[in-house]
């Protein structure tokens, strides 16, 4: 054990109340966990108690416990013939590369369609065959593959498109791409119906018939075991023999899957833990130029974790997508020249600030109209003339997040809305969108269990409300009655020094399925407070041991824990948060990232 860290944490048990309520109205609950399964843990592994303990709470045992702290693709890729569709699938690419078809890709907008898109042709461009890669305009498209799109691809002699990050439910445009002679293989992951659209192959995780037990992968993953298979299927056949070529670096772009991995908030579990853990040792050496462009326009200058890759890596390449052109992000993954990554990162980081600006705008108009409509619906759904259709899913995380219910922001053109939607923990919000649509009361939608998308007619807005508030009802109350945070344990200000810091980043990767360890601080005083960049409070704390912490609440300005800091009047405050490595400028420090506040 480490003497250092174990004298200053303590923890209860399971359910125990620390805060029944927050600045935020949230209820802070003990994160429980077997105290000797914990122990044993530590003892096996030679790890500090409260990475033992922190690691029972999230039900890694014994024979677990090694795998979870080193992840390792050797001991969780599965062979992706695993996957249905899968041989199909490599099959038919691998007769393309053969006879030197012209081969087009089709990806969302969003980070997971970008890294797919950017994997899949960089793969096919390490074997010298290029690709044609499309990614949709989300104001004038819209979402998915259309006909139009297929139609235009077919025209420019492509013989065979790749969706990926969609696909699965565009049954009308596939059907017009097939009787146009255009072969469309379908990699996803969102949630299938038991009709599956025309297609050479639909390769998804979660269509009804597969077995794979890989639902849980983003479509990056997906994508990932598609060019293993037409890998493996090629030096079968013996193509790379007889072409002189090389079998190109796979590992090399696992930094693409860890990003996508990331951004799209699927499970950080078992394969999807070794995908994160191996990429970002990937990224960390720099080799991908669009990657090392973003890192410096987000004025990164440490060691790329989790977290830059979804808060300043993320959004980025997302911005494109959401208020500027959406081939930009997918484009910058797949350059290999800096000088052209610069400028892409660039445009995408000026894309970024302007994405804020709009957000902030919708945000406050849907703010309002939650608050006064809300009541007692299980499902919070707002609509505005002109929302912009690319900060609608952010400004809907913010909802749920303050109203701890399912939240759908649309945002209207004339007649026709288009609206984006997350979920919380046990509610389906996908399969109740495609519910809506095969009930006629959408133009179209569809997504996963904690993100979907939808277009619908103004005339059937309140229509489309009342459906999907029944159809989640009995989920909401169920799985959101209280909003909760929940503890990991209790430590002291002087006690979290370095060591204690760096023990907790053994159980990195931290996401979903593996929540990064959160403790309270159960009675420090505001030293000082100050606002920094866009709308972050900065403080500093005092705890009554006499230890000194430095602390950040990220977009707190003008909201309770914002006010709950600037405003302590010397007053002392239970705090909840994460605890970070803090190395600016080579230093050795450590930082509080507050997630709430409560009177002490």
């Amino acid at each position: 054990m480490n003497a250092a860290v174990d004298p200053v944490w303590s923890a209860t048990s399971e359910g125990n109340v620390l805060v029944p309520r927050s600045v935020t109205g949230r209820c802070w609950v003990m994160r429980g966990a077997d105290d000797r399964a914990g122990l044993a843990l530590a003892q096996r592994l030679g790890l500090p108690e409260v990475v033992g303990r922190v690691m029972a709470a999230r039900g890694i045992g014994l024979d677990a416990a090694e795998a979870f702290l080193d992840p390792t693709l050797r001991d969780a890729l599965p062979d992706p013939s695993v996957l249905a569709g899968m041989d199909e699938a490599a099959a038919r690419l691998v007769r393309a590369v053969v006879d030197g078809e012209v081969i087009g890709i089709f990806g969302d907008y969003d980070v997971d369609g970008a890294t797919s898109s950017a994997l899949l042709a960089r793969f096919l461009s390490a074997i010298g065959v290029p690709a044609r890669v499309y990614i949709p305009d989300r104001m004038k498209e819209g979402y998915g593959p259309t006909s139009p799109a297929m139609l235009r691809l077919r025209a420019e002699g492509i013989g065979l498109v790749i969706t990926v990050d969609c696909g699965t439910t565009a049954f009308d445009s596939l059907e017009t791409a097939g009787e146009a002679g255009l072969d469309v293989i379908v990699v996803d992951h969102h949630v299938a119906e038991p009709a599956l659209p025309r297609a050479v192959s639909v390769i998804n995780p979660n269509r009804l018939d597969d077995t794979s037990g890989l639902g849980t992968l983003a479509a990056v993953g997906v994508s990932f075991l598609f060019a293993i298979a037409t890998n493996r299927m090629l030096r079968i056949q013996g193509w790379y023999e007889k072409s002189g070529r090389k079998e190109p670096d796979l590992l090399g772009l696992l930094d693409l899957v860890a990003l996508g991995t990331v951004c799209d908030v699927v499970p950080l579990v078992g394969l999807n833990r070794a995908f994160v853990a191996q990429g970002l040792k990937v990224m960390a050496k720099r080799r991908n130029p669009g990657l090392v462009a973003l890192a410096d326009v987000a004025r990164v200058d440490s060691r790329l974790t989790e977290y830059h890759a979804g808060f300043l890596l993320g959004p980025r390449v997302n911005a494109g997508g959401r208020v500027g052109e959406a081939p930009i992000g997918a484009r910058l993954l797949m350059t290999q020249d800096p000088s052209q990554a610069a400028e892409l990162a660039r445009r995408l980081d000026e894309w970024n600030n302007e994405r804020r600006e709009i957000e902030a705008m919708v945000l406050e108009q849907a703010m309002a109209q939650a608050e006064a409509d809300a009541g007692d619906a299980a499902l919070i759904v707002v609509a505005g003339e002109g929302w912009h259709a690319g900060v609608i899913g952010i400004v809907a995380g913010r909802l749920k997040e303050r109203f701890n219910r399912p939240a759908f922001v649309i945002g209207f053109e004339g007649d026709m809305g288009k609206g984006s939607g997350r979920s919380v923990e046990g509610v389906d919000l996908g399969s109740a969108v495609i519910a809506a649509r095969q009930a006629g009361l959408l133009v179209n939608g569809g997504g996963h269990k904690m993100a979907a998308g939808l277009t619908v007619e103004r005339s059937k807005l309140a229509e489309i409300k009342r459906f999907l508030d029944e159809r989640v009802a009995d989920d909401v109350a169920r799985n959101a009655v209280v909003p909760t945070l929940r503890i990991d344990g209790s430590v002291a200000v002087k006690g979290v020094q370095p060591d204690f810091v760096e023990s907790l980043q053994r159980l990195a990767p931290f996401g979903a399925g593996n929540a990064e360890p959160r403790f309270m601080l159960p009675s420090v005083r505001v030293a000082k407070a100050d606002v920094v960049g866009a709308g972050h409070v900065r403080c500093f704390l005092s705890g009554a041991d006499g230890g000194r912490l430095k602390a950040i609440a990220f977009r707190a300005t003008g909201e309770p824990i914002g006010d709950s800091l600037l405003q302590t009047d010397g007053l002392a405050l239970r705090l909840a948060g994460k605890l970070r490595p803090d190395n600016w400028q080579g230093r050795e420090d450590v930082q509080l990232i507050i997630d709430d506040a409560a009177a002490a």
